[in-house]
C-alpha cells in the first residue's frame, strides 16, 4: 500500500476584501462550515464606498443558500422587507404590445414517454392555440397574486410550483452581516490602500488599510466589486469583453413609494435602446434602466426611465456602468474572485446573487490548504467559466430573438453573432423541438422553452411519439391539466395573506 505523504497545512486565516452582498454571503457560509477556532475570518470594508446594490430579485436556488447558513425564512422576509417571486414578465420583449411569462415552476407534465411540451407543439399543429403558459401554475398564480409552498408530493400539482425572492440587498447584508459577526467573523473598517505581494510566490501576503494597519492573510477573497482591486488590478487576472453579445453598458436605479403585493413576479420591459425592471418590495419599489450607450444618451434614458415610474420617487436616479464578461480565471494563486469582481451579467434573469451562491458552495466544495493544488484551482476555474458562458448564452437569447426591427439597438441585437454554443442549441430546437443540454446549465428545459417560445421561436417538427395518442386522447389530457392548474391557482391564498400567515410581514406599518 502506498505511503500517505503529509499534506500541507491547513487554512488558518481568511481574509474577505469588500462587504455588501457579496462579502457577507460569503462571511455568512464560511462562518458556518468553518469553525473560528480553526480558522479566523476578517472582512475588511468601509462606509464611504458604496455598492451596486440592484441585485434585489433572485432565483430559487437562494432558498438553498438560506437554508445551509441557517435563516429562518420568516425572519429573513421581515428583515429584508422581502417579497415572492414567481418568475418575470417581458413586455415588448419580441416585439411592441408583445408579453410572455418565464415561470420558475415547469409547465405542465410529461406524459405518454414524451417531453409534455412536444404534446404541445403537436396539438398546436392540430390547430389548438391554446397558450404554451396556461400550462403553467406558476404563472397563473403570479398575475392572480396567489402564493404558497409547494408540495413535496410529487403526484400534487403544487409540486410543479416554484419560487424565489425581491429583498432590500442593503438589508440583506445587514442581516448577514449580523449572523456572521455573532458566529466569530471579524469586521474591519478602512480603506484598502495596498494590495502586498510576496515577492517569492506572487501570492497576496496582507492588504495595507488606509489607517496604516495590516490585514494578513493565507486566502483572500476579493469582493470588491466591478473594480477587482485584488484579482483584477493586484495580479493582473485578464477580463473577457463580452459586449459584442450584450451591449448594454449602462444602468440607473431609483426607488419609489409604491407598494404592490398583488403582483409576486419581476417585470421586465423593453425600450428603445435597452429595457427597465420593476421589483416589488414589501416598503417600496425597485426600479432602473439597463440601457446601451451607444444608442442612448444618459439623457434619454433618464427620461424614459422616470416617465415610466409607479410611485413617487425616493432619490434621484444613482447611475451605474459596467462591461459586460467575466475575469479569465476567478481563482489565481490565494485569491478567489466572488461576486462581481468575477464578473458582470446584467440583472436580466436575476443572476447577481446566484452567481455569489455557486461561488461560494464550489470553493467549499474545492477549499484548499495551504499548497494551493493547481488541478483544484483549475478545475474551479473550469466549473465557475462555465456557470458564466451558460448564463450568457440564456441572456443573449432574449436579445437576439426580437423583432423590433425599426430600431438600431434590437436590430444589432438580433443580427450580431451568438456564441457557437447558443447557435447549436436554437438550430436543433428550430428543427425537432428538442433542447440541447450543456454542461453547467442553470437554466432548465422550463426556462429555455418560456424564452424561446416566448420570443417567437417556434419548432419545424415534434417528437414523432406523441402520435401514439389520438387527438381526442391528447385534447382531453391537455384540457384536463388546463382545469387542474385553474383550480390549483384559484384555492391558492394572496400573496399578502401568505406573507402574514407565516409572520413574514415586516413590523412597521408601509408606506402610504
Amino acid at each position: 500500500m502506498p505511503e500517505i505523504t503529509m499534506a500541507p497545512p491547513h487554512i488558518r486565516s481568511i481574509v474577505i476584501a469588500g462587504g455588501g452582498t457579496a462579502g457577507w454571503m460569503v462571511a455568512a457560509a464560511l462562518s458556518r462550515t468553518i469553525a473560528p477556532h480553526r480558522c479566523r475570518i476578517t472582512l475588511v470594508e468601509s462606509e464611504t464606498i458604496g455598492t451596486i446594490g440592484v441585485g434585489e430579485a433572485t432565483i430559487p436556488p437562494i432558498q438553498t443558500f438560506n437554508q445551509v447558513i441557517g435563516l429562518d425564512e420568516a425572519a429573513f422576509l421581515q428583515a429584508t422587507k422581502g417579497t415572492f417571486k414567481l418568475g418575470i414578465e417581458f413586455a415588448g420583449w419580441r416585439c411592441k404590445g408583445h408579453r410572455y411569462f418565464h415561470p420558475f415552476g415547469r409547465q405542465g407534465n410529461d406524459f405518454g414517454g414524451t417531453q409534455f411540451h412536444q404534446h404541445w407543439l403537436r396539438a398546436q399543429a392540430l390547430g389548438d392555440d391554446t397558450p404554451f403558459g396556461e400550462f403553467s401554475l406558476n404563472e397563473k398564480a403570479a398575475y392572480a397574486g396567489r402564493m404558497r409552498r409547494p408540495d413535496a408530493d410529487p403526484r400534487s400539482v403544487y409540486a410543479t410550483f416554484a419560487y424565489a425572492y425581491h429583498f432590500d440587498a442593503a438589508l440583506y447584508a445587514q442581516h448577514l452581516r449580523a449572523l456572521s459577526e455573532a458566529r466569530g467573523v471579524e469586521r474591519r473598517e478602512g480603506v484598502i490602500d495596498e494590495v502586498v505581494l510576496d515577492g517569492e510566490t506572487g501570492r497576496i501576503a496582507s492588504l495595507r488599510l488606509d489607517d496604516g494597519g495590516m490585514l494578513d492573510g493565507d486566502l483572500f477573497i476579493d469582493c470588491t466589486g466591478l473594480r477587482s482591486l485584488l484579482l483584477g488590478e493586484a495580479l493582473g487576472v485578464p477580463f473577457e469583453d463580452w459586449t459584442r453579445y450584450l451591449p448594454c453598458n449602462r444602468a440607473l436605479a431609483v426607488p419609489t413609494d409604491c407598494i404592490d403585493l398583488d403582483r409576486p413576479y419581476t417585470r421586465s420591459t423593453a425600450h428603445k435602446a435597452g429595457w427597465q425592471w420593476r421589483i416589488p418590495l414589501q416598503h417600496r419599489m425597485g426600479n432602473g434602466m439597463v440601457y446601451s450607450a451607444e444608442h442612448w444618451s444618459d439623457e434619454e434614458a433618464h427620461d424614459a426611465l422616470m416617465a415610466n415610474l409607479d410611485g413617487r420617487p425616493l432619490a434621484d436616479p444613482r447611475p451605474i456602468r459596467f462591461t459586460t464578461g467575466r475575469r479569465a480565471q476567478s481563482w489565481v494563486k490565494n485569491c478567489v474572485a466572488i461576486g462581481l469582481s468575477a464578473g458582470f451579467l446584467e440583472p436580466l434573469e436575476s443572476t447577481s446573487i446566484h452567481l455569489i451562491q455557486i461561488a461560494v458552495a464550489k470553493l467549499l466544495n474545492w477549499f484548499p490548504d495551504m499548497g494551493f493544488d493547481a488541478m483544484t484551482m483549475a478545475e474551479y476555474n473550469r466549473q465557475i467559466a462555465n456557470e458564466y458562458d451558460r448564463i450568457r448564452d440564456f441572456l443573449v437569447l432574449h436579445y437576439h430573438a426580437n423583432e423590433r426591427s425599426d430600431e438600431p439597438f434590437w436590430h444589432q441585437c438580433r443580427t450580431a453573432a451568438m456564441p457557437e454554443s447558443l447557435a447549436e442549441k436554437m438550430a436543433l430546437f428550430r428543427r425537432t423541438g428538442r433542447l440541447l443540454a450543456r454542461d453547467s446549465d442553470l437554466f432548465q428545459d422550463a426556462s429555455w422553452l418560456a424564452v424561446l417560445l416566448g420570443q417567437g421561436i417556434m419548432p419545424q417538427a415534434y417528437d414523432p411519439l406523441t402520435e401514439s395518442l389520438r387527438p381526442l386522447e391528447l385534447d382531453q389530457m391537455l384540457c384536463g391539466m388546463r382545469q387542474l392548474i385553474e383550480r390549483a391557482s384559484a384555492a391558492m391564498p394572496t400573496q399578502q395573506a401568505h406573507l402574514a400567515g407565516i409572520g413574514g410581514v415586516m413590523r412597521e406599518p408601509a408606506l402610504g
